[in-house]
């Protein structure tokens, strides 16, 4: 199966390139989203007649973590949309680094995907079966003693989003960081906690885990390896982003895909499930 065609990004024109909006155009807060661990703040970017909606996560808004002491949560976000542009994939909303009134931070088209962006993707069942349709992830308690199935939606956006967080090395894939748009797509979001040099895959996304990858997964993962070689395309841009030893992991990571054939497993050192997962 070839990589999906692209398309303009949702709500803006396919005359206006999304990242150049993104980059030059005037940024205007709206609000804070109150929920959101680090600050986040809603704004409108306008640009010689085109305008979006975005999210601007200034660096000076970040909480420190103790395990991703190196670089700051921002570059980590272009790092994974520059990652997702090279799969052909489209997975993650347009994302650049810009100051912005707050200093220097993330830049991200906003995607409206309603009020339960997870609902059709994720589901709590009865029983011990997944039921057609659908892929198992693991038990989760639901109050009064009582237990429910987890599972995802055995979808082909999420099987390549789940492709992508193993190359990243994403430790936070929470149902609400799913984003299907009103076209069809799917993004994901909030990408911060990415690119760590040890094995730190979090993810609600086990569904596929142990199962071959498919043809495209492989021709992708093989066209990743060729442009993370050193002075390839995707390396020197990442370079930027992250450091000499995240980089060679990314580049090791993409290896052992491709060596193995399969899905990712949990390592069985670090939690395998975000909390919360939603």
């Amino acid at each position: 199966m070839p990589a999906p065609e692209r398309v303009p990004a949702p709500g803006v024109s396919a005359e206006t390139p999304i990242e150049e909006l993104l980059t030059r155009g005037e940024l205007t807060v709206r609000g804070r989203i109150a929920e959101a661990s680090n600050a986040v703040l809603l704004c409108t970017v306008a640009h010689e007649g085109a305008s979006a909606d975005c999210v601007y996560k200034p660096v000076k808004g970040e909480r420190p973590l103790w395990d991703f002491p190196d670089g700051n949560l921002a570059r980590r976000e272009r790092a994974a949309y520059l990652v997702s542009e090279a799969t052909g994939w489209g997975l993650v909303p347009a994302t650049v680094l810009r100051e912005g009134p707050y200093g220097e931070g993330m830049v991200q088209h906003w995607i409206d995907a309603g009020e339960s962006p997870e609902a059709g993707l994720l589901a709590l069942v009865e029983g011990e079966e997944a039921g057609e349709g659908w892929k198992p992830v693991a038990f989760a308690e639901v109050g009064e003693g009582r237990t429910a199935l987890l599972v995802h939606a055995d979808d082909p956006r999420l099987r390549r989003l789940a492709v992508l967080d193993a190359v990243i090395n994403n430790g936070d894939r929470k149902g609400g960081h799913l984003l299907p748009a009103p076209d069809g797509r799917l993004y994901g979001i909030d990408h911060g906690v990415t690119f760590h040099a040890e094995d730190k895959l979090r993810t609600l996304l086990w569904g596929w885990a142990g199962e071959p990858l498919t043809d495209e997964a492989r021709r992708v993962l093989g066209s990743l390896e060729a442009q993370l070689a050193e002075g390839g395309p995707l390396a020197t841009r990442l370079a930027e982003l992250i450091t000499p030893v995240e980089l060679g992991a990314v580049r090791a990571r993409v290896a052992l895909l491709l060596r193995n054939g399969t899905h990712p497993k949990p390592s069985g050192q670090w939690p395998a499930i975000p909390w919360p997962p939603v």
